[in-house]
């Protein structure tokens, strides 16, 4: 899978113009959209494209169907959902492409936020029949703030949709961008003949391949060919397509790395229809890695020494090890196996001996990494999601998303002679931000509280713990919506009004639970001394 072959000794002498060659070669792009736009289909349909994969998967929630690549978790594969963000380094056109899948249900969203912290564009999945979803028009906005260049693909034309025009009207009202169409659909949704190529008037007609588990057969034409093959269908999109032309709705590279417009694709992923173009478009139009900015704004070289920023923790990947991965993006520099590097946040020296490259569940040895790659720090227990590692340990970038929690539960071990394993579980699913595991005075140590964004991850902890660390567990429910961070010598106060709860984290950290906002402005009404500080979500 690796497009690199060099061996730990030979980037000891890596030039300043060796690394601009290799960043210039890397395109990291998130996959983002509402639940079951498919996200994990496309993904899985581009590394088919790729020839990283001999036969697709896809996920229909029907048993003895094989499963996409990235949904590797035996929940995932149950549900056919995404409930973690996957990545895949695939080779196109001598290009590295690393991709990052990302859950699209609303309950996971601080995972998906963070992993677009480690990408330089997104794929803005939208279905065809239902348009901008609100999850959708929610990650939009996360990219709109952090800049983040939008190829849209509309997907499902082989399902009964809506026209094509109106959908790049609402993508244009809801996000600002003006839509480029750079393939367009011949035939209408439910009717999909196959793709007019704008930028060279060609068609591509394409059939099926049995099962969808292949690449679907495609055969150009010119449009004297298309026109007596298609007929009514060929005209209609030719007219469709020299009024976009008439309003100005072509592709200009400068506009839409200036986040004006957004280039459109249409596919039906999966059929492995139109495939080929979203991952040519992947090579073409988005942007190679930039320059970062560190948490004092200054700008950090691509061709300064190494530096990476952890944005992903996950365990259980290889069960028969129980070890853990550290996701980090390389930011600078270049990465040799065996170098040594420093943790930003605690100064703790570290070699990088055990280090990953991921396709899904599947893992390589890397020995070299440029940036924009995304390297797994094999068993890192001391690294934690935004930690940023750099050989001089100076380098610091912005902190990641934090998500403020809106659903709490107590949890205990449903039999108390694996209480290791459930320590151990909670300790591990804390780390990877699955749920965060508070103690609470009052309840000690053998009831901690969870924290949530969504209740389905507390499913996926009932799953895992169950699964994974041999330890079911039994929650219990807490009233409790809203919290607030608060100073330690408060702790007393908090604990004696009414309808409240004071808990802290392992990095000491106190927080005040409330059932409600109203209870937040009463508490504030009666203790004017006391300081409720809100978690709101940061980003860089």
């Amino acid at each position: 899978m690796r497009a690199d072959t060099q061996t730990p000794g030979q980037t000891a002498d890596v030039t300043p113009a060796q690394v601009l060659a290799e960043a210039g070669r890397r395109r990291t792009i998130a996959v983002i959209s509402h639940p079951d736009a498919g996200k994990s289909t496309l993904t899985e349909a581009l590394a088919l494209h790729s020839n990283a994969l001999r036969e697709a998967g896809h996920v229909h929630g029907k048993a003895g169907h094989a499963g996409v690549v990235s949904d590797w978790q035996d929940m995932e594969k149950q549900r056919g959902i995404s409930i973690s963000s996957a990545v895949l380094q695939l080779s196109h056109r001598d290009q590295v492409v690393n991709v990052v899948d990302t859950p699209g249900h609303a309950d996971f969203s601080e995972d998906t936020y963070r992993a677009l912290t480690a990408v330089d564009a997104v794929i803005m999945l939208i279905d065809a029949a239902r348009g901008m979803e609100v999850q959708t028009r929610k990650l939009f906005a996360v990219c709109k703030e952090r800049g983040l260049p939008v190829i849209t693909v509309v997907n499902k034309w082989d399902r009964p949709g809506r026209e094509a025009l109106e959908l790049l009207d609402e993508v244009e009202s809801v996000t600002g961008l003006k839509p480029t169409p750079m393939t367009w659909p011949v035939g209408i949704a439910g009717d999909f003949r196959g793709l007019l190529e704008r930028g060279t008037d060609a068609y591509v007609k394409y059939t099926k391949a049995p099962g969808g588990a292949t690449r679907a057969l495609e055969d150009r034409m010119d449009a004297q060919q298309a026109a007596e093959v298609e007929g009514v269908a060929w005209q209609q999109s030719v007219e469709e397509h020299e009024l976009l032309s008439a309003t100005g709705a072509d592709h200009d590279e400068e506009e839409f790395l200036a986040f004006r417009t957004t280039p459109v694709y249409f596919t039906a992923a999966v059929a492995n229809v139109g495939v080929g173009q979203v991952l040519d478009a992947i090579v073409d139009v988005a942007p190679a890695p930039h320059d970062q900015l560190d948490v004092a704004g200054r700008s950090q070289a691509l061709t300064s020494n190494f530096s990476a920023q952890v944005f992903k923790t996950q365990t259980g990947m290889n069960p028969a090890h129980r070890d853990r991965l550290a996701f980090a993006r390389v930011q600078t520099g270049v990465f040799h196996r065996g170098m040594t590097v420093r943790d930003n946040r605690s100064g703790r020296p570290m070699v990088l001996k055990h280090v990953q490259t991921v396709f899904g569940a599947d893992r390589s040895t890397v020995d070299v990494a440029w940036p924009g790659d995304v390297i797994g720090l094999v068993n890192a227990r001391h690294v934690n999601v935004g930690d940023t590692l750099s050989e001089a340990g100076k380098i610091a970038y912005p902190p990641l998303p934090v998500f403020a929690p809106e659903h709490f539960r107590t949890v205990r071990p449903a039999d108390l002679s694996f209480g290791k394993q459930f320590r151990q579980g909670l300790r591990e699913l804390d780390a990877e931000g699955v749920v965060r595991v508070l103690t609470s005075d009052s309840r000690g140590d053998g009831e901690p509280v969870l924290s949530a964004v969504g209740v389905l991850q507390f499913d996926v902890v009932q799953h895992r713990m169950t699964h994974e660390y041999r330890s079911a567990v039994v929650f219990g429910e807490l009233p409790f919506s809203t919290a607030r961070i608060i100073d330690p010598a408060d702790a007393q106060v908090v604990r004696g009004h009414r309808g409240t709860e004071v808990v802290s984290n392992a990095e000491g950290r106190f927080f005040a639970l409330f059932t409600d906002e109203w209870r937040v402005r009463s508490f504030e009404r009666d203790n004017p001394g006391v300081k409720l500080q809100e978690l709101v979500v940061t980003s860089n």
